[in-house]
């Protein structure tokens, strides 16, 4: 059946360049021209994937700019585990200055740390945090630079907070503080939406192309970037929320997987997949658990015999009316968003100051 609809209004918002690559690729089942993509996850418990878009054509195939972006991932950087966290630390700040060394940023270039977001709000108050932990040296170099040793790079750092709340567009904030105060480049830490659950709390994404205030949650403010700015801009971000119906989404999916498990394994009848003995699952489903089409309908009547996207389709048109779609962030997100904006800001303070090493990184935040 054929649907005389925009999906792009009903597409499910997400803010990582590598998922929007991994649903174009979907779309298209086949490979995508313009990119390079390279994996590693020789460190265990860390995945981190680099990605070039290296032209505006593949930016179009997957909605975002030609440029850099490097997506760390940690499936267990929920448990609270003080070495993971430790070591995730370390990783951000060797790769953070990895990034910095390859678009010519060397430690003597001056930097402007912009915290965007609501710190009113939680899931939105990373930036801030992340300010509140930095080490903050303008002022020195500026009003006592004999007592400044060396290994330290000149570092300011601004919170501006939200349009609500100033009645100020942010990007004319930046705009006024980095034509005043000069820096080398600019730094951007900002809360992200996701399209997956799995990678709520557990990703952090750099990239060299800017960012858009509130576009993960479809309220897109003037663009921070190197084209208004004139001078580099490195995002930093950390998928806080999802959408709704992308939980109603990875739902069925996961149903699907484990059905699919299920009759892998068992090789029952569907009436008989209840006393079936299927071992405990930690990991997301993939397309490869999920059952052929027959068994789907019988599962899931018509909804399992959708496509991905006839199926986000269906879920905004039950939840749009309804006023359902709401914007949804874990019950532990007041304790992970410390946790994640000191692995930040102690990874920042690292990069950004060859002073300051793994022996005395935590002296700096609290």
């Amino acid at each position: 059946m054929q649907h005389n609809i925009d999906l792009g209004a009903y597409s499910i918002r997400t803010d990582l360049a590598v998922e929007s690559h991994e649903l174009a690729q979907q779309e298209q089942q086949a490979p995508l021209s313009g990119f390079e993509m390279e994996t590693d996850d020789r460190e265990p418990g860390i995945k981190v994937t680099r990605m070039t878009v290296q032209n505006e054509e593949a930016g179009r195939q997957i909605g975002k700019w030609p440029g850099h972006y490097l997506t760390i991932e940690v499936p267990k950087l929920r448990d609270n585990d003080s070495e993971l966290e430790q070591q995730v630390m370390r990783r951000f700040a060797h790769e953070f200055k990895q990034f910095l060394e390859k678009k010519g940023l060397t430690e003597n270039k001056k930097a402007l740390v912009v915290g965007l977001g609501n710190w009113n709000v939680t899931p939105d108050a990373l930036g801030p945090l992340v300010v509140e932990n930095l080490l903050i040296t303008r002022h020195l170099f500026t009003l006592a630079p004999e007592s400044v040793e060396d290994g330290y790079r000149e570092v300011s750092a601004i919170s501006p907070g939200v349009l609500g709340i100033t009645g100020i567009e942010t990007s004319e904030i930046v705009f006024g503080v980095v034509e005043k105060s000069k820096p080398d480049f600019v730094i951007c830490i900002d809360a992200l939406a996701s399209r997956a659950l799995h990678r709520v709390n557990t990703t952090i994404q750099i990239s060299d192309t800017g960012i858009h205030p509130g576009s993960g949650v479809g309220n897109k403010r003037k663009a921070i970037d190197e084209a208004t700015l004139g001078i580099p801009v490195i995002a930093i971000g950390v998928p806080t929320v999802v959408f709704a119906s992308t939980i109603v989404h990875d739902s069925i999916t996961y149903l699907l997987g484990h059905f699919g498990q299920s009759v892998q394994e068992s090789k029952r009848a569907f009436n008989r997949l209840t006393t079936s003995s299927v071992p405990e699952r930690k990991e997301p489903y993939t397309e490869e658990d999920l059952p052929d089409m027959e068994s789907r309908k019988t599962f899931m009547g018509l909804v399992g015999q959708l496509s991905e996207q006839d199926k986000q389709q269906l879920i905004h048109e039950v939840l749009q009316p309804l006023g359902q779609n709401l914007v949804v962030t874990p019950k532990e997100i007041d304790d992970f968003i410390e946790g994640i904006a000191n692995i930040i800001a102690s990874g920042l303070n690292s990069a950004l100051h060859r002073a300051v090493g793994q022996e005395n990184v935590n002296a700096y935040t609290h």
